[in-house]
């Protein structure tokens, strides 16, 4: 009967609440209004950072309304239409109340409650009164309790009538001393950050990690109203987030993240990836999915485009025209989880991809200028930190840059103009302890996706400190962030051209794809394959022993992922002769076929085609003849030239065309001038 929330469901301070249903039994509602009323009693305990005494007065009428209920309920008493009507009310009110102290109590939400002070004392208002409204058109004479209970409820229609829900005089002095703060970043002027202190101690955010919460939720915030194009508080929103980061990084010196979660950096190591992007986007509406479903017969769309497509009676897939065989939408969380990374690796909403370039703007600037100021004023901080802080004080300060940096162009900017970058690379080669080691790495990760990012790095001698912790960094997760940075450099066609020629970077990524995690074998593919996007660096890919470690993985791995990337790398290492050469030395002829064939992912089916067809064209008759005697490869190629991009089905299209011709000239005889050869090879 309660509904059930879960925060994240609706927006801070919206009450979805309903009424009972007309034919709802007396004896169900009354049982939901005894359990409501006890949730909200149990609100007591809570610490309410704001609005104290506004939810202390409600708590207290809604425990003596409770008393009422549980009265009814223990006389067994029955309940009037007119008698229902009113508790009917009663519930929904109870509800708002409910919703309202769950937002007052909500973790994170200390701030953003106190600056909305008036509007959250009239929320506290409008359920109480209408609570009174009730009360004062409850038949009681109707109702067979005692004199006691009857004047007990004529008390709380009274207060509920008459009582005040004002702000704290205490929570209207905060705020006006956040808005002063704010007017301070606005026009350039660094605030007394005592002041600051003040109320932040009044909301009872005492450490870094109570000020990080409140940040998190912040952000969240702003992503609620770009999802729902209202984008009229984002401003302000910006302005706390600049406020709370400031004061997470200048205020609190106690940095009791490190102490307390060990694993924090490494958690954000990114897994780097390969896959096509477009991969991202619903087949049905073009725009990347915010919340991809699979369909019964394997194809994956946006849920709010499948929905439409069922709700206007089609039910045959969108894309493959197969009846579905159920109209059941399973959530595809991996794609879901590939998908958020890959908006927050951009600075993207991903549930406004409609208006992509509005929202990259979004990320480039600040939001505010107050926001502006404060991410200066912090980032200039943070540079003299990593300078002439202590040891465990430039550790912090490299940290709070991987946070800032981790998904804000801006915020990158600024961190690079104020010069991070210098002092990061210097405490990356001075790094002692393998925490201090990833956390600086992290944080040059971050700002190499920055175009002025990479150059600094490079012009600022960063390349040899990074390949220095590729090669014997003090941890694996240390070397597979270098591997990330490497990629993110190569990006950079001179950069690309610089990084391949020093001789340690090809063999130490390839020890890293033989030794590390996934996500370090991951880093180390893809950081190849930014490295072959160069030609230059073909050849000395091919002569590290790069082919047989991929196909090793290419037979080991269990993650789709992983063989995609490797056939990425591959697809470019087929493109010359003596990249097929190396590749025919191998178990490619049968192994690619078999993942073609088992594969899901569209992505590394299509890498798989791609390598065939180099292998095809560069290897001879030979290799086709392999390939001719797969039976099972054709049908495969088929799905291709509906299931696949454009792309994709182009190159299955030339393919089919490859394998059909050498059967015709085979049975006529002919088989030696299939295609054109170049030069004979021989293959396994």
């Amino acid at each position: 009967m309660i509904l059930k929330f879960d925060q994240t469901d609706r927006r801070i301070l919206t009450f979805p609440a309903v009424h009972p249903c007309e034919g709802i039994s007396p004896e169900t509602l009354l049982s939901s209004l005894i359990d409501l009323s006890q949730n909200i009693c149990n609100y007591q305990s809570k610490l309410f950072a704001s609005q104290r005494k506004n939810a202390r007065e409600t708590i207290r009428q809604i425990g003596l309304l409770l008393l009422f209920f549980e009265e009814i309920r223990d006389r067994g008493l029955v309940l009037s239409d007119s008698a229902l009507l009113c508790f009917s009310e009663l519930h929904h009110a109870c509800q708002k109340v409910q919703f309202l102290l769950e937002d007052c109590t909500r973790e994170g939400a200390r701030l953003w409650i106190l600056m909305k002070c008036q509007l959250v004392a009239t929320h506290f208002r409008a359920p109480i009164r209408a609570i009174a409204t009730a009360l004062d058109v409850l038949p009681l004479n109707l109702i067979d309790v005692g004199d006691e209970v009857k004047e007990l409820v004529g008390l709380i229609a009274k207060q509920a009538r008459k009582g005040k829900f004002e702000p704290d005089p205490v929570d209207e002095w905060a705020s006006k001393q956040v808005f002063s703060v704010l007017d301070h970043f606005q026009v350039g002027v660094e605030p007394d950050s005592s002041l600051m202190k003040r109320v932040l101690d009044n909301l009872e955010i005492r450490n870094w990690n109570d000020c990080n919460k409140e940040i998190k939720f912040l952000e969240e915030q702003i992503g609620f109203q770009c999802s729902d194009c209202d984008e009229r508080e984002v401003p302000f929103l910006s302005s706390l987030l600049g406020l709370m980061s400031y004061c997470r990084g200048v205020i609190f010196e106690t940095w009791n993240t490190r102490n307390n979660d060990q694993s924090d950096a490494r958690h954000s190591i990114e897994a780097l990836s390969c896959i096509n992007r477009e991969d991202f986007r619903c087949p049905i509406s073009l725009e990347l999915m915010t919340d991809p479903v699979t369909v019964s017969t394997g194809q994956t769309y946006d849920r709010s485009s499948i929905e439409r497509w069922l709700k206007a009676g089609n039910m045959t897939c969108p894309k493959t025209g197969e009846r579905l065989t159920s109209t059941e939408l399973v959530p595809n969380t991996t794609l879901r989880k590939l998908i958020q990374q890959f908006c927050a690796e951009v600075g993207m909403c991903a549930s406004k991809s409609g208006s992509r370039s509005r929202d990259v703007a979004r990320t480039i600037s600040p939001g505010s200028p107050a926001a502006a100021e404060a991410m200066n004023f912090l980032s200039g901080f943070l540079a003299r930190r990593l300078v002439s802080g202590s040891s465990e004080q430039k550790t912090k300060a490299a940290y709070e840059i991987r946070l800032l940096a981790k998904s804000n162009i801006f915020n990158r900017s600024c961190l690079i103009k104020a010069g991070t970058i210098l002092p990061l690379i210097n405490l990356l080669s001075s790094s002692l302890d393998h925490y201090t080691q990833e956390t600086a790495l992290s944080a040059l990760l971050k700002l190499s996706k920055h175009t002025c990012g990479k150059k600094e790095i490079i012009e600022s001698g960063g390349l040899k400190p990074i390949l220095a912790v590729l090669k014997r960094g003090l941890s694996l997760e240390a070397k597979q962030m270098a591997a990330a940075t490497i990629f993110y450099l190569a990006s950079v066609k001179s950069y690309g051209k610089l990084i391949g020629e020093t001789p340690e970077v090809v063999p130490a990524l390839m020890e890293l794809i033989r030794d590390g995690t996934t996500c370090g074998k991951k880093n180390g593919v893809v950081a190849i394959f930014g490295l072959l996007q160069h030609p230059a660096n073909h050849q000395r890919v091919l002569a590290s022993g790069s082919v047989p470690l991929l196909m090793d993985l290419l037979s080991s791995s269990n993650n789709i992922e992983l063989i995609a990337d490797s056939l990425a790398v591959l697809a470019i290492i087929a493109e010359s002769v003596d990249g097929t050469l190396a590749i025919l030395q191998t178990s490619a002829l049968s192994t690619i076929p078999r993942i073609l064939r088992s594969l899901p992912s569209r992505t590394a089916r299509e890498y798989c085609v791609t390598v065939l067809l180099s292998l095809c064209k560069n290897g001879g008759a030979e290799a086709i003849a392999i390939l001719a005697k797969d039976h099972n490869l054709m049908s495969s190629l088929y799905s291709l030239l509906t299931d696949g991009t454009s792309h994709g089905s182009g190159k299955a299209r030339a393919l089919i065309r490859i394998l059909h011709k050498f059967h015709e000239t085979s049975s006529a005889g002919m088989t030696a001038s299939a295609v054109p050869c170049e030069r004979p090879v021989h293959v396994r």
